[in-house]
Order: structure tokens, then C-alpha cells, then sequence
């Protein structure tokens, strides 16, 4: 017996190892041409890189275990039956059943510790990442002057050179404007060299000219207006230091705590704490839109009644005011008090969209929690009884069955959750909608492995479908007779 477990422990950990990293690879990948866009040019290290990489890692975690649990559990069974080690391990009197006990005991270890993962360090991973992600989509582009091309990316400045050396330091017949006003180009600098360098805390770069001039339009009050005594001056130079701010091109430090409230980045005891809060607001809102209503429609009722007794009489009727100008009075006034609560719903509408969007996400990620330690257990609970019934390992036919089994899951789990966050379903329903939907499926596959039956049989369903044809043409033929018979 334990000769057997081991067998199948071995033979499902190489596939797992191997289709894990295919699959972390390729959601890498993924992550790489959606962003490429905000790494390449802006002079990143490579330990950023890296870093930003091995958050995203684990983030994908998340899409990668599944899958490779599927995957894997699918090739491990499906080799298992075409060597026909399966029929073996059930001729020494094993039943499948037993013989996928030490895997179900692996795929629990790895669902607890995937729901352990999700609690307590995917949260600091998420924010970690959205804060890195953020500070490398904010960098600029390294500074880069192309020849004969003008240069913006310094604020208040464009610079265009209509050459340069191989290294790209030094630059010739420079041409600097400066728009330090926001209006118009009011101080033009010719230079025939310039050297490039940064200063020692890299904060900015400095620009060594040689043999030019500055040009400066003095006294700039209003570009739109022409003024003939306005003063232009201009200054030759030697040599001249030109220094320009280079903070929009490094690399910024986010402060983390702008991201700690957002649900993605919380446990579960933090969700419940902000989810609280968030209830409490929600239903500030809607108490204090209920009592302002109540005040206008009391004061209605108090302000027409004749008696004014001490309890006020919100059941009032318009039939009850006896003079005609007090009732179009009163007709007025309650136009005017509706619309004045309309237009408090209106204010009030925004605040309670917001809060309850909130709590709405709040419950997502809360059970979000849950599905991924459950995913696991389901997808295995699919994938291994399909890798008994095929019968084929490789990565052929297993690839095939594995993702389309995938693919109906994931679009089943992604339509679901988009429709919770729009309200059209509970979050309950929304998270858990593709593991109740594919949970019986995993039942009957199970029940199919073990009765030994060959769904995927081709020559199985070609001779059922003989035999149905064969009673259709019989029944025809008994049909024709009879109307012979009769006639």
C-alpha cells in the first residue's frame, strides 16, 4: 500500500513542479507586454525590475495554482492509465479511491496553505506591488536627445541639438527655450557645445555650454499685448553652467500607507474592521436622508392643521383645508418641499453610492479568501478522475481537456464576480457561483472513474448511436407494413 502511494505521489509532483512554472511563466509574460509600455526607456535597475516581478509572482499565484493543480492532476492519472499502472494498482484490490488518499491529503496541504497565503501575505504583496507599480508608471522617460529633434520632457523647457558624439554627452549647435513664465518662449539660449553630466545626488543634470549667447525678453507683463517699450537683452558667453530639476525623471518612494484601506490589501480581520466602519457610514447616510424627509413632510402637516394639537397629523388631506387660497398655498409648498427632497436625495445619492460600492468590494475580497483554497480542491476533484477516464498523458490531449475545463471555470468565476460588483448579484453568489456550478460535475466525473467507464470512448457512442439508429429504421419499417397491411 505505501509502495502504491508513493507511485502516485511521485508521479504527480513532477507534472505539478513542471506545469506550475510553465504556467507562472507565461502569466510573467502576460504581466510584461501589458506594462511594457511604462518599463522600457525610463532606466530602470535590474533589482527593480526583479522586484516588481517577484510581487507579481505571487499575485498570479493566485491563477497559477489552480491550473497547475488541474493540469498536473490530469497528466498524473492520465499517464497512470496508459501505462496501465491503474489497472494494476485495482487488480491488487485497490480501489481508486484509496489510491487517491495520500493526493487528497497533499492537495488539503496545499489548500490550507494557499488560504493561509491569501490571508495573511497576499495583502502585503498587493500593497507593496500597487505601491512600486505606481511610482514606476509615474517615472518619466530617461532624458533623450535625438539630433535635429526638439526635447519636452524637462518641464519649462525644449532643447534640441543638431548633433551629438557616439556617447550621447556631448552635444552640438544646441538651441534651448525656455518657457519659465508657462506663456511663450521667453528666454533663447544658442550654444555650439554642450557637455552632459549629473550632479552628485542625481537630482539634477547640468549643462556645460560653450561660445554662445542668451537671449531674455525683460519686463513680459502681458504676452498678448504688444508693447514697443519693452527691453530685449542678450548676453555672450564663454562658458556657462545650465542646470536643469530632474526630480519627474527618478525613481519616487510612495508612502504605502495611501494604499493600506483599499480591500485588496486587507486579512480578514482588517476586512471585518474597515467592512464595520463602512456599514456605519452607509447607514449614516441613509438615516440622516430619512430624518431630513421626515422634518419637511412633519412641518407640512403641523403648519395646515387648525387646532395644531400637541401630536402632529402627518396623515393630513388636501380635502381638509376649506379655504381655496390656503389650498393652493399649501399645493405650492409641498411642490416646493418635494423638490427640496429630491434634491437632498440627490446629494445624499453620491456618498451612498460610494459607501456601498465599498462594502460591496469589501464582501468580495472577503470570500475571495475562501474560493482559491476551494478552487484548488475542486479543479484536482476534476482534473483527476478526467486523467483516469482519457487515459492519455503527454502534454497533448491533457493540455487540451485542462484548459478548456479552465476556461469554463474562469469565465464562469470572472462573469459572476463582475456581476456582483455591479449589484445584479449577492457577493456570496458572485465569488462561489463557479465552484457550485462545476462541484456536481466533479461528482459525476468521480463516480464515472471509479465505475471504470469510458465517457470519452469514441466507439462507445458510435455503437450507441448504431443501435438507436437501427430501432429508428425498425419502427419505420413496422409503421410501413402495417399501412401496407391495411390498404
Amino acid at each position: 500500500m505505501k509502495k502504491i502511494h508513493s507511485l502516485i505521489l511521485q508521479a504527480f509532483i513532477k507534472p505539478f513542479m513542471v506545469t506550475f512554472f510553465i504556467v507562472m511563466f507565461v502569466l510573467l509574460m502576460l504581466f510584461l507586454f501589458k506594462y511594457i509600455d511604462d518599463l522600457i526607456g525610463k532606466g530602470f535597475q535590474w533589482y527593480v525590475i526583479l522586484e516588481l516581478l517577484s510581487y507579481q509572482a505571487a499575485v498570479q499565484l493566485t491563477m497559477a495554482l489552480p491550473l497547475s493543480m488541474l493540469l498536473s492532476s490530469i497528466m498524473t492519472f492520465g499517464n497512470l492509465g496508459e501505462s496501465y499502472e491503474l489497472v494494476a494498482i485495482k487488480a491488487a484490490g485497490v480501489s481508486l479511491r484509496k489510491a487517491m488518499t495520500p493526493l487528497f491529503i497533499v492537495v488539503g496541504l496545499f489548500s490550507a496553505g494557499s488560504f493561509i497565503f491569501s490571508d495573511y501575505i497576499l495583502p502585503v504583496v498587493n500593497l507593496k506591488m500597487g505601491s512600486l507599480l505606481y511610482d514606476v508608471r509615474k517615472k518619466k522617460a530617461d532624458f533623450l536627445i535625438k539630433p535635429g529633434v526638439f526635447n519636452n520632457t524637462i518641464p519649462g523647457y525644449s532643447i534640441r541639438a543638431k548633433s551629438k558624439n557616439e556617447e550621447g554627452t556631448v552635444l552640438y549647435d544646441l538651441m534651448i527655450y525656455e518657457h519659465a513664465t508657462g506663456g511663450s518662449a521667453n528666454n533663447v539660449i544658442f550654444a555650439k557645445e554642450g557637455y552632459i553630466q549629473n550632479s552628485a545626488d542625481n537630482k539634477y543634470m547640468l549643462l556645460e555650454l560653450k561660445d554662445g549667447v542668451r537671449y531674455e525678453d525683460s519686463n513680459v507683463k502681458d504676452a498678448k499685448r504688444y508693447d514697443p517699450r519693452q527691453q530685449f537683452t542678450r548676453f555672450r558667453f564663454k562658458e556657462t553652467t545650465q542646470k536643469f530639476d530632474m526630480e519627474s525623471f527618478q525613481m519616487g518612494n510612495t508612502d504605502k500607507e495611501l494604499f493600506k484601506d483599499h480591500h485588496q490589501m486587507l486579512n480578514l480581520r482588517q476586512l471585518r474592521h474597515y467592512s464595520d466602519s463602512n456599514r456605519v457610514s452607509l447607514d449614516s447616510v441613509a438615516k440622516i436622508n430619512s430624518v431630513e424627509s421626515k422634518r419637511y413632510i412633519n412641518f407640512f402637516a403641523n403648519y395646515y392643521q387648525e387646532n395644531k394639537p400637541k401630536t402632529i397629523n402627518t396623515k393630513i388631506k388636501l380635502a381638509d383645508i376649506e379655504q381655496e387660497n390656503m389650498r393652493r398655498s399649501a399645493i405650492s409648498n409641498a411642490l416646493s418641499q418635494a423638490r427640496q427632497i429630491k434634491e437632498n436625495a440627490d446629494l445624499r445619492m453620491n456618498d451612498y453610492q460610494f459607501f456601498a460600492e465599498k462594502d460591496i468590494r469589501y464582501d468580495i475580497e472577503w470570500h475571495r479568501k475562501f474560493t482559491l483554497a476551494v478552487s484548488c480542491l475542486l479543479l484536482f476533484g476534476i482534473g483527476a478522475p478526467l486523467g483516469a477516464i482519457i487515459r492519455k498523458g503527454g502534454l497533448g490531449l491533457p493540455v487540451v481537456m485542462a484548459i478548456i475545463f479552465f476556461l469554463i471555470y474562469h469565465v464562469i468565476a470572472t462573469i459572476s464576480e463582475k456581476a456582483a460588483k455591479d449589484a445584479s448579484l449577492t457577493p456570496m453568489w458572485g465569488m462561489w457561483m463557479a465552484i457550485i456550478v462545476l462541484t456536481p460535475l466533479a461528482i459525476f466525473l468521480t463516480y464515472k472513474s471509479t465505475s471504470d467507464s469510458a465517457l470519452f470512448d469514441a466507439e462507445q457512442y458510435k455503437n450507441k448511436a448504431e443501435a438507436i439508429w437501427k430501432k429508428v429504421v425498425g419502427l419505420f419499417n413496422k409503421k410501413k407494413d402495417k399501412a401496407t397491411l391495411s390498404s
